[in-house]
Protein backbone atom coordinates (compact mmCIF):
# COMPACT_ATOMS: atom_id res chain seq x y z
CA UNK A 1 0.00 0.00 0.00
CA UNK A 2 1.20 3.50 -0.75
CA UNK A 3 0.05 7.02 -0.04
CA UNK A 4 -0.54 9.06 -3.16
CA UNK A 5 0.03 12.79 -3.33
CA UNK A 6 -0.95 14.85 -6.36
CA UNK A 7 1.19 17.82 -7.42
CA UNK A 8 1.20 20.08 -10.44
CA UNK A 9 3.99 17.97 -11.95
CA UNK A 10 2.33 14.59 -11.43
CA UNK A 11 1.66 11.97 -8.77
CA UNK A 12 3.94 10.97 -5.91
CA UNK A 13 3.59 7.55 -4.28
CA UNK A 14 5.09 7.16 -0.80
CA UNK A 15 5.41 3.61 0.50
CA UNK A 16 4.21 2.84 4.01
CA UNK A 17 7.59 1.23 4.71
CA UNK A 18 9.31 4.53 3.86
CA UNK A 19 7.11 6.40 6.34
CA UNK A 20 7.74 3.70 8.96
CA UNK A 21 11.50 3.84 8.42
CA UNK A 22 11.56 7.62 8.70
CA UNK A 23 9.39 7.60 11.84
CA UNK A 24 11.50 4.83 13.40
CA UNK A 25 14.70 6.76 12.80
CA UNK A 26 13.25 9.84 14.48
CA UNK A 27 11.95 7.81 17.42
CA UNK A 28 15.28 6.06 17.99
CA UNK A 29 16.99 9.46 18.37
CA UNK A 30 14.63 10.64 21.12
CA UNK A 31 15.89 10.83 24.70
CA UNK A 32 14.68 7.97 26.87
CA UNK A 33 13.79 5.64 24.00
CA UNK A 34 15.73 2.38 23.88
CA UNK A 35 14.24 1.34 20.56
CA UNK A 36 11.22 0.33 18.56
CA UNK A 37 9.15 -2.70 19.56
CA UNK A 38 6.98 -5.04 17.58
CA UNK A 39 3.29 -4.32 17.76
CA UNK A 40 2.69 -7.95 18.69
CA UNK A 41 4.03 -8.83 22.14
CA UNK A 42 5.27 -12.38 22.65
CA UNK A 43 3.04 -14.85 24.48
CA UNK A 44 4.99 -14.45 27.73
CA UNK A 45 4.69 -10.66 27.63
CA UNK A 46 8.23 -9.78 26.53
CA UNK A 47 8.74 -7.03 23.98
CA UNK A 48 11.24 -7.49 21.18
CA UNK A 49 13.65 -4.71 20.20
CA UNK A 50 13.61 -4.12 16.46
CA UNK A 51 16.60 -3.38 14.29
CA UNK A 52 16.59 -0.47 11.82
CA UNK A 53 15.51 -2.60 8.86
CA UNK A 54 12.43 -3.85 10.77
CA UNK A 55 10.99 -0.51 11.95
CA UNK A 56 7.88 -1.09 9.85
CA UNK A 57 6.83 -3.81 12.33
CA UNK A 58 6.66 -1.19 15.07
CA UNK A 59 4.84 1.49 13.09
CA UNK A 60 1.27 1.37 11.80
CA UNK A 61 0.11 4.01 9.30
CA UNK A 62 -3.60 4.48 8.60
CA UNK A 63 -4.99 6.82 5.98
CA UNK A 64 -8.35 8.55 6.44
CA UNK A 65 -10.01 10.92 4.00
CA UNK A 66 -8.06 14.06 4.84
CA UNK A 67 -5.35 13.00 7.28
CA UNK A 68 -3.03 10.22 8.39
CA UNK A 69 -2.83 8.39 11.71
CA UNK A 70 0.33 6.82 13.08
CA UNK A 71 0.79 4.21 15.82
CA UNK A 72 4.28 3.85 17.29
CA UNK A 73 5.36 0.97 19.54
CA UNK A 74 8.41 1.77 21.64
CA UNK A 75 10.53 0.56 24.55
CA UNK A 76 11.69 3.21 27.02
CA UNK A 77 14.65 3.36 29.35
CA UNK A 78 14.21 2.67 33.06
CA UNK A 79 14.24 5.77 35.24
CA UNK A 80 12.83 8.30 32.81
CA UNK A 81 9.46 10.01 33.03
CA UNK A 82 7.40 8.05 30.52
CA UNK A 83 4.85 10.80 29.89
CA UNK A 84 7.61 13.25 28.94
CA UNK A 85 9.29 10.74 26.64
CA UNK A 86 6.00 9.96 24.89
CA UNK A 87 5.17 13.65 24.49
CA UNK A 88 8.59 14.36 23.01
CA UNK A 89 8.28 11.40 20.62
CA UNK A 90 4.90 12.65 19.40
CA UNK A 91 6.19 16.18 18.81
CA UNK A 92 9.39 15.17 17.04
CA UNK A 93 7.78 12.54 14.81
CA UNK A 94 4.95 14.87 13.80
CA UNK A 95 7.39 17.67 12.98
CA UNK A 96 9.81 15.46 11.03
CA UNK A 97 7.15 13.67 8.99
CA UNK A 98 5.13 16.76 8.16
CA UNK A 99 8.23 18.71 7.20
CA UNK A 100 9.83 16.04 5.02
CA UNK A 101 6.71 14.47 3.46
CA UNK A 102 4.37 17.49 3.45
CA UNK A 103 1.52 15.27 4.66
CA UNK A 104 -0.90 16.03 7.50
CA UNK A 105 -0.59 13.69 10.51
CA UNK A 106 -3.43 14.48 12.91
CA UNK A 107 -3.07 11.53 15.29
CA UNK A 108 0.18 10.04 16.57
CA UNK A 109 -0.43 7.30 19.13
CA UNK A 110 2.52 6.01 21.15
CA UNK A 111 2.31 2.63 22.86
CA UNK A 112 5.00 1.80 25.41
CA UNK A 113 5.60 -1.94 25.06
CA UNK A 114 8.23 -2.22 27.78
CA UNK A 115 10.82 -0.64 30.04
CA UNK A 116 14.45 -1.71 29.77
CA UNK A 117 17.27 -1.23 32.25
CA UNK A 118 20.44 0.04 30.58
CA UNK A 119 23.69 -0.65 32.40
Amino acid sequence: MAITKNTQYGNINIAIEAIASLAGGVVSECYGVVGMASQKIFKDGLAELLKMENYSKGVVVRQNEDHLELDLYIIVSHGVKISEVVSEVQKRVKYALERSLELDFNVINVYVQGVKVIK
